[in-house]
């Protein structure tokens, strides 16, 4: 790759962050973070917003979501304002299909773009996986996904199949269907923030935890990485032998 289109890429990058924090910060009122009545005040704006126009907003949110993915964005900030946005199932479902085509189009770029940088800094510490991946690539990037891709860095899990040359329709999909257990957790907590939100007149953390909406997806979350461990040790850990 040319030496200008990292410089375009790089820029185009950064231009797009800042441009991001800097629509953040000046919407947001500093001085009153610590006020709880000034995030009722933000949530009900916002259920107000989303509710004029929901398709519209679902489309800002999904286009969003494939720009925040494709620049390396973290996964859970999206999970978590999808869910208070739209709640549990509408927001499962827009996050899980906006996520996957976000890691699909950096998948796509950084084969196209960037496949001999990847291979050089991945390709040794993932090496005893690879084999796996092309004995059955839809089912075990499907377990992969589902285990959380093994502690590796979200913006990093999608560029990892470029090491093994995996078809995009195949990337997709096991992404999708392995996105959803967490992801309709995570949205589910975000949902009842939005909930507690709504209902408490004083911020307490013991009473966000104990709330149904708040502890019952968290112990989900904590069974289903019980449960991740059980299979990436069944699926994963033998590779290391």
């Amino acid at each position: 790759m040319s030496k200008n289109l990292k410089i375009f890429l790089g820029v185009s990058y950064l231009i797009i962050l800042f441009s991001f924090l800097y629509f953040i910060f000046t919407a947001i009122e500093i001085s009153r973070l610590d006020d709880f009545s000034y995030y009722k005040e933000l949530q009900a704006d916002l259920d107000k917003f989303i509710s004029t126009n929901i398709i519209l907003n679902l489309i800002f949110f999904f286009v969003f979501a494939i720009i925040w993915v494709a620049l390396l964005g973290f996964g859970s900030p999206i999970l978590i304002a999808s869910g208070i946005l739209f709640g549990q199932v509408l927001g499962t479902l827009i996050s899980v299909i906006s996520i996957s085509v976000g890691a699909l189009v950096l998948y796509s770029i950084g084969n196209f773009f960037f496949r001999d940088l990847v291979k050089l800094i991945l390709e040794k510490k993932f090496e005893k996986y690879i084999y796996l991946f092309q004995k059955n690539e839809f089912y075990y990037f499907f377990i992969y996904r589902f285990v959380g891709g093994l502690g590796v860095p979200f913006g990093l899990q999608n560029l990892i199949p470029i090491l093994f040359g995996m078809k995009k329709i195949n990337y997709f999909l096991s992404s999708f269907f392995g996105f959803i257990p967490s992801f309709f957790i995570i949205n589910t907590i975000g949902a009842g923030i939005n909930s507690y939100i709504t209902k408490a007149e004083n911020f307490s953390m013991i009473d966000l935890i104990l709330t149904p909406e708040i502890y019952l997806p968290i112990i989900m979350f904590a069974l289903l990485m019980i449960i991740s461990l059980i299979i990436k040790k069944k699926f994963f850990d033998h590779a290391n032998k």
